[in-house]
């Protein structure tokens, strides 16, 4: 299965439109367009932490599974992408933090930038 971790909170935060205003908002468009998006993965796996979590229920809605971050959003997604990696799937995680790049690579996944996550949807 192809899988890809999306870094709410980085890829939010890598469009200066005013989200910092309204975080809940900023990932709820996220979501819909992560949703209505023609990307080639199978399943979407955005992670959200702090304010950003009012903005989408955890769980599934069709090939988008929100996470909710109990703390640390990096950590999360590093979690995230070391299951689905032993679980045999093909993982890409999208964000710019290169210390969190190091981690996702080093458990197998690959990563490409929030600015390419965006071209696609």
């Amino acid at each position: 299965m192809r899988l890809c971790v999306v870094d709410g909170a980085n890829v939010v935060g890598s469009r200066p439109d005013g989200w910092w205003k309204d975080r809940a908002g900023a990932a709820r468009r996220l979501h819909e367009s992560l949703l209505t998006g023609d990307t080639s993965y199978d399943v979407i796996v955005l992670v959200l932490e702090g304010a950003a979590k009012g903005g989408v229920r955890a769980g599934r809605d069709g090939h988008v599974l929100t996470v909710h971050a109990p703390k640390d959003g990096d950590a999360t997604i590093t979690a995230e992408a070391r299951a689905a990696v032993e679980r045999g799937d093909v993982v890409t995680v999208i964000t710019a933090d290169r210390l969190l790049g190091s981690s996702v690579n080093a458990v197998g996944a690959s990563v490409m930038s929030p600015s390419w996550l965006l071209d696609q949807l």
